[in-house]
């Protein structure tokens, strides 16, 4: 008899088969990690470089010496070791994945297979997305501001505490990503519904306020609301992810919801005004007015 497509392969594996299996899995994740730290410790200060690009460019459109320093003789040697670390952890990380999914996929069902390719794929999209708006928008916006603060100060930029900065900025835009992500699975298990999301907009909104306001590394108003303008964007996308999985379950039940398409639409527009007005606040600088 021909066998299942579906057919569970690791039901024919023993408890000591899946520990082998996965010692394999973890002993070519650990080798590819090793490689990756020589190689971004090999690169680390071509990689600082492009990180203190946005610092650089702030401390020239002051009139600053762009000029960055270090306070502690092992400052240098501290920042290249954290730096090629992390590079090495993300040139590392597709391989390491790759290993992780060689280990489930044999015992996945061929639908469950491609929901977690797509979670997989959404998922690091999403985080690099976040970790580009933080390089190219919120980064530069925020250290124009901070820089251009007037007083009797002088500009001394270390970079070992430039980096932990940057760090947070992009890893917790990375983070702040994955709510479309989160938003999908609470639906998919019936906690949330996109009526809920809508209807509790103001209280997001709130609760928005309150995270950027923690997150924030100054004080002003301005930087708060760039935090909060791409979590108020992700939340409608949400919306609308949320929208889109209860429309796709009520047409597997035969049923049609009430207003999805509309709610869908609507999300739709409001994410695309929301881009508009923040790729204009880019390019003319109307948010400059603030100040």
């Amino acid at each position: 008899m021909p066998a299942d497509s579906n057919e569970d392969t690791t039901s024919k594996m023993s408890f000591f088969d899946h520990l082998t299996e996965l010692r394999q899995r973890i002993l070519y994740s650990v080798i590819a990690i090793a490689g990756g730290l020589c190689v971004g410790l090999y690169f680390a200060d071509d990689a600082f470089l492009i990180l203190a690009k946005p610092m650089l460019a702030a401390l020239r459109a002051a009139n600053l010496a762009d000029k960055l320093i270090y306070t502690s003789p092992l400052g240098p040697i501290q920042l290249y070791i954290t730096v090629g670390l992390y590079l090495g952890f993300v040139l590392a990380s597709p391989f390491v994945l790759h290993q992780l999914w060689l280990f489930l996929a044999p015992g996945l069902y061929r639908h469950e297979r491609r929901a977690v390719i797509t979670f997989l794929c959404s998922s690091v999209l999403l985080f690099l997305a976040g970790t580009a708006f933080g390089y190219f928008v919120l980064l530069p916006m925020t250290l124009q501001f901070l820089v251009s603060i007037p007083g009797p100060f002088t500009a001394m930029i270390s970079i070992n505490e430039y980096f932990d900065m940057t760090l947070v900025i992009l890893l917790g835009l990375g983070l702040v990503f994955q709510l479309p992500i989160l938003v999908f699975f609470l639906t998919l298990f019936r906690i949330v519904t996109p009526a809920f999301l809508w209807n509790n907009f103001r209280y997001a909104v709130l609760v928005i306020a309150i995270l950027a306001a923690i997150v924030t590394p100054t004080t002003d108003i301005l930087t708060m609301m760039i935090f909060m303008a791409p979590m108020l964007v992700l939340y409608l996308l949400s919306i609308g992810v949320s929208a889109a999985v209860v429309s796709k379950r009520a047409k597997e039940a035969g049923t049609s919801p009430a207003g999805a398409s509309t709610t869908v639409i609507t999300v739709g527009l409001l994410v695309a005004g929301a881009a508009a007005l923040l790729w204009a606040g880019q390019h003319f600088g109307w948010w400059r007015l603030w100040r």
